[in-house]
């Protein structure tokens, strides 16, 4: 009797064990970059490689130069914007009548999530507040500038998140501007030189708990950091809490703009710049987050054809940036009401369609000991680990080239990277397509034949072709 009372206190003990609040778990991380920088970078993250990033609040209602019209308008008076509005608004017309017509009445996160997923891309991150101010969800904090209580009252951000969860094969993200261009909290905080934080403690702070307590995002992109130096923001401690006690602690990753200062130095991947792709591989994590409009971030009526990304533009800056160790951010920017314009659909279709081929050479690769080839300036690398021997390092089974140019005049590409030893070299071949490939030595590395140009236009192999090179044993 006694071991059965026993074995009961054991099993009350264990459940009120776990049920205790995560605040009671011994901290991990101390509030210093040095220990926050020491966090592992979170697995999914790295194997993902694509990402779909989505502008979309008040400015597309205007929908004119880009996502900073507000400033442009009202704050630098840019004579562009300051002409757009005198011409089709009438006087004392406010940014903030804009709001009324931010109707959203076509936006179906579902249809978005399946877009996104046919883009071949695994993770997806919403502007939840630009620099306006205006939050896609009802914070408890915005006073009333939000989407459920002026525009579409509905909750956008918590819709697209629970479509992007429903989908199963995407992760869900939020991007987050530190700083509002308006807001008095912030202006008055910046007039005494950041030794203020009334707009930090009343507004940044408990509005991003109150988000990543909400929606549990596996993202958190920041941005809007610039003006006021990290300590302003408090991004260590906020970093502190975030990895030791938040509800995502363990799956999220962040990036690198939380003040002067941490830009290119400090988060789980960095950004270090807008369209970030230095061509060479980096010691840490990085993003190229880019738009496909090359002109704006957020969505805009006077944009040309010419303003595009082609999708051969877009293959490449996938090659280029997986092959130096980076993931791709692709931005659209949606309509007023909901939808995203047909150019960008293709592209991002498009794209996935090259990546239903060509994506055993993107996800879950890492970056060989060289990037670029020597001889064709043309062929990227990437490379994928030994099953056998999961553990860090640059050893690798399998290498993959992606040749961007097609070779036209000798149907054969030379890969000087392989001028060394080319005994290990077992079999090529082409993603998409099942015949192995011939190759030969040549005096510079090997020479590699591809197969007739109808065969690849019938297989409809387009804007991007891979070699998948095996070798006999790990490489080098």
């Amino acid at each position: 009797m006694r071991s059965v009372r026993w074995s009961f206190v054991l099993l009350v003990c264990l459940l009120v064990c776990s049920l205790q609040p995560a605040s009671v778990v011994a901290r991990k991380y101390e509030p210093t970059w040095e220990s926050l920088d020491s966090r592992p970078l979170p697995r999914w993250y790295d194997d993902a490689k694509v990402g779909i990033f989505i502008h979309w609040g008040v400015y597309a209602v205007p929908s004119f130069g880009s996502e900073w019209f507000w400033i442009n308008w009202q704050g630098s008076k840019t004579e562009e914007y300051v002409r757009f509005m005198r011409d089709n608004y009438k006087p004392g017309f406010t940014y903030q009548d804009f709001a009324t017509d931010f109707t959203a009445e076509l936006f179906n996160a579902t249809e978005w999530a399946e877009l996104f997923e046919r883009s071949g891309a695994r993770y997806v991150v919403l502007t939840s507040k630009h620099h306006e101010g205006y939050t896609l969800w009802p914070s408890s904090h915005a006073f009333g500038w939000n989407a459920v209580d002026v525009g579409p009252h509905r909750d956008i951000l918590g819709e697209l998140a629970g479509a992007i969860r429903a989908n199963g094969k995407l992760t869900f993200g939020v991007y987050y501007s530190l700083f509002e261009w308006f807001n008095r909290l912030y202006t008055q905080d910046k007039l005494h030189a950041f030794m203020k934080r009334d707009y930090v403690d009343g507004k940044v702070w408990p509005e991003l708990k109150e988000l990543i307590n909400t929606y549990r995002p596996e993202v958190l992109w920041s941005d809007g950091d610039w003006e006021a130096p990290d300590g302003y923001w408090k991004a260590k401690e906020f970093f502190t809490w975030l990895y030791n006690e938040s509800p995502v602690r363990n799956t999220i990753v962040t990036n690198d703009r939380w003040g002067m200062g941490t830009l290119c130095l400090h988060g789980d991947f960095h950004t270090c710049s807008d369209r970030y792709n230095p061509g060479v591989l980096q010691k840490h994590k990085w993003e190229n987050a880019l738009t496909l409009d090359k002109q704006s971030w957020g969505h805009r009526v006077n944009a040309r054809l010419e303003d595009f990304m082609t999708t051969a533009e877009l293959i490449a800056e996938i090659a280029t940036t997986v092959s130096c160790g980076g993931n791709i951010l692709i931005n659209v920017g949606p309509t007023k009401a909901g939808t995203i314009d047909p150019i960008f659909a293709e592209r991002l279709v498009h794209m996935g369609l090259w990546l239903k081929v060509n994506g055993e050479a993107i996800y879950k690769t890492r970056p060989w000991v060289y990037q670029n080839d020597t001889i064709t300036g043309s062929v990227w690398y990437t490379a994928a680990r030994q099953p056998s021997s999961p553990t860090k390092g640059t050893n690798f089974a399998t290498v993959y080239a992606i040749v961007l140019d097609y070779p036209y005049k000798t149907n054969s590409v030379s890969l000087g990277a392989f001028s060394n030893d080319v005994r290990k070299i077992v079999q090529i071949t082409m993603l998409g397509y099942g015949t192995a490939l011939q190759w030969k030595p040549s005096s510079d590395g090997i020479l590699v034949e591809f197969p007739l140009k109808n065969e690849i236009d019938r297989l409809m192999l387009h804007h991007g072709w891979t070699l998948k090179i095996t070798l006999s044993s790990q490489w080098p």
